[in-house]
């Protein structure tokens, strides 16, 4: 059920140790010597908090030669903390549907993204892709005038196909452009689903 994957996430995040290992993994990616070295922790400690981390893909890993690498999932954290806000979030009267919705949601999120966050396919279907596009369009900043190119590098970290997300985030009223500037419209203009 989401809200137990909801609670269990928190629930690994509500560690300080954790919290300054993502802290050191948002300047870039670290081995896990450099983790215990920065820390002042000893390697089995760090082994085991990583390993924590990656139960709830707060954090993934690449191998370079004989070195594997840790990296911050910021796609994840930023899901989960949407998920929270959203139910934080419910108008009186919607309490009962929520739980539901988020469930339903979720499982699209998870179908069409990565472990690694990245956008396995643009979804075909219209309710499915309002999802999709939603949950990439919430990490944009309200108010920010955004160039067609610093859009296109925001975009390319889900997904090549960028010019064809820019166009669905106009498309659907996720956003507007003007003069090659793209803004995020109010939440109220985005196009729901039937």
């Amino acid at each position: 059920m989401q809200l137990d994957r909801l609670v269990a996430f928190h629930k690994t995040m509500g560690d300080p140790t954790r919290i300054r290992i993502l802290r050191l993994l948002a300047n870039g990616p670290l081995h896990g010597q450099a983790i215990a070295g920065k820390l002042g922790l000893t390697p089995p400690t760090i082994t085991h908090h990583l390993k924590k981390l990656r139960e709830i893909n707060a954090i993934y890993e690449r191998r370079e030669r004989n070195t594997i690498y840790l990296y911050l999932n910021k796609s994840v954290i930023s899901q989960q903390a949407a998920v929270l806000n959203e139910l934080i979030d419910v108008k009186e009267g919607q309490a009962e549907n929520m739980p539901n919705m988020n469930m339903e949601k979720q499982k699209i999120l998870q179908s069409f993204f990565s472990k690694e966050g990245k956008l396995i396919s643009i979804p075909a279907q219209r309710k499915k892709k309002l999802v999709v596009l939603e949950s990439i369009v919430k990490r944009l900043k309200k108010g920010h005038k955004y160039e067609e190119k610093e859009l296109n590098e925001f975009i390319k970290q889900f997904h090549e196909d960028y010019a064809t997300i820019r166009r669905e985030f106009i498309i659907y009223h996720f956003m507007y452009r003007e003069k090659g500037i793209y803004e995020l419209n109010p939440e109220e203009m985005w196009a729901k689903e039937e």
